[in-house]
């Protein structure tokens, strides 16, 4: 696995102004940008990409919708070095409409984890009073709290810090935690 993988902490913040299409930098602790991606425009079924740098010439991720315009969609993620199936992430439609939740799926389409908003209340009161009020994600496998998502405040700009030090025996894999972080910035960033 290429070693842009192997930190505890990233931020993945979204560009302010692309033309064409959503663009992420991924930070680590450091602040250095490590690795970009960008969402294509005009596509019926979301096509997002993780490259090494923003040169785009050397691609690591591949996270693509299966379906067009779907309330409980289904994200393949996929290692675009090795084509290796890295599983799947899909929203939990009708409960997301209160609280965002999605699950975790493994490349045999078992499901084998949950990504969660942090509660009903702050949900509601960010959904329907202010979007003011930063999200924050807790992602479990089998039972087990793996990693943090937080958002920063910032009416502007969408940031996420992504926590995996909970994951001491390494359960979760650093991609797929990855790519569901740039789907958290770049879906549930649309609903506000």
């Amino acid at each position: 696995m290429n070693s842009k993988f192997a930190n505890t902490k990233y931020l993945v913040r979204k560009q302010i102004l692309s033309l064409l299409g959503a663009k992420f930098e991924i930070f680590d602790e450091n602040e250095q940008v490590v690795m970009f991606s960008q969402m294509k425009a005009f596509k019926l079924k979301e096509d997002i990409r993780l490259y090494s740098d923003e040169s785009m010439q050397q691609e690591l991720i591949t996270i693509q919708a299966r379906s067009v315009i779907d309330f409980s969609a289904t994200y393949d993620v996929v290692d675009a070095v090795t084509g290796e199936n890295l599983g799947s992430l899909r929203r939990k439609g009708m409960k997301s409409i209160l609280k965002d939740e999605w699950v975790i799926l493994n490349a045999s389409e078992e499901e084998v984890g949950l990504i969660q908003e942090d509660s009903v209340m702050m949900a509601l009161l960010r959904r329907f009073l202010t979007n003011l009020i930063p999200q924050k994600f807790s992602v479990s496998l089998r039972g087990n709290k793996v990693t943090e998502f937080k958002q920063n405040f910032n009416p502007f700009v969408s940031k996420l810090n992504v926590d995996f030090s909970l994951d001491t025996n390494n359960e979760l894999d650093r991609r797929l935690g990855l790519a569901a972080a740039i789907l958290m910035v770049a879906i549930e960033g649309k609903q506000g």
